[in-house]
């Protein structure tokens, strides 16, 4: 079984390292976009165009199923890539985890980037999934970028930023960018409020690498031999994870876990 997954940069760690973990003999193909990122900032067309070629690049590698490991390309540019790949590759988006969060009572805090938050996509989201609930939306400046470039300075700014804007009596965040998922501990230690209940994050990740097995019609195997391969693309060309996915726990994992080529 081979799995490809695609983002512009190293936000799709988290779903990757899911996919490992449930399925340690799949083969991964990781295809990201050095040349165009970020996605965040650029049209909706130009987005999609950058997923495409991202995604086609993929595609060569004749995957089983493809992920779109973030949540902005999920947003603009999912129906384009399922027309274009399905029903032969079936292909699985990201999708905030607000459904789940809000079935706890609240209140949410939903932590995404600025593009993100308060658009008729994330509305459109809490309307239908968690009316009646109190929901905070947290733009989270310069978080994503920071995660990517693994800057330890930047992320703690970030970080403690967003914290400001998220109330004091939120029970639970809904990690609304795959980045976020990265430095998942570090946003619970910044949100957490003494005396408070301990706060539940929500991430995509699990849920994006069950459905995609959940697609192929694929049992999870935990225990199956660490005998999958990674292959990275990085716009297109072979190449090797970027050096800092492996700050992260996520993409170390992939390395110590996946043979050469």
């Amino acid at each position: 079984m081979k799995i490809a997954l695609m983002d512009s940069g190293i936000g799709l760690l988290a779903a990757t390292a899911a996919v490992r973990r449930l399925r340690p003999d799949a083969d991964l193909v990781l295809s990201l976009d050095p040349d165009g990122m970020p996605w965040g900032p650029r049209t909706t067309e130009d987005l999609t165009r950058r997923a495409v070629a991202v995604a086609d690049a993929a595609a060569a590698h004749r995957p089983d199923a493809l992920i779109i490991g973030c949540n902005t390309a999920s947003v603009h540019a999912l129906s384009t890539l399922r027309a274009r790949f399905e029903p032969g590759i079936p292909v699985i988006g990201t999708v905030p985890a607000i459904k789940p969060a809000a079935a706890g009572g609240g209140p949410v805090a939903i932590w995404a980037t600025p593009a993100t938050t308060g658009s008729p996509y994330q509305r459109g989201l809490i309307k239908d999934f968690a009316d009646g609930v109190p929901v905070t939306e947290v733009p989270c400046f310069g978080l994503a970028e920071a995660v990517e470039h693994a800057d330890e300075t930047a992320i703690e700014a970030a970080v403690a930023a967003a914290a400001a804007l998220t109330p004091a009596d939120v029970t639970t965040v809904v990690l609304g960018c795959t980045h976020y998922e990265l430095v998942a501990e570090r946003i619970r230690t910044a949100v957490q409020r003494p005396g408070r209940p301990p706060l539940v994050l929500h991430g995509s990740a699990g849920a994006v690498a069950a459905q995609a097995l959940r697609r192929l019609g694929e049992p999870p195997t935990p225990e199956a031999e660490a005998s999958g391969t990674l292959t990275v693309l990085l716009s297109g060309r072979e190449g090797e994870l970027p050096e800092p996915a492996l700050i992260y726990d996520e993409g170390r994992l992939l390395q110590a876990v996946s043979p050469a080529q």
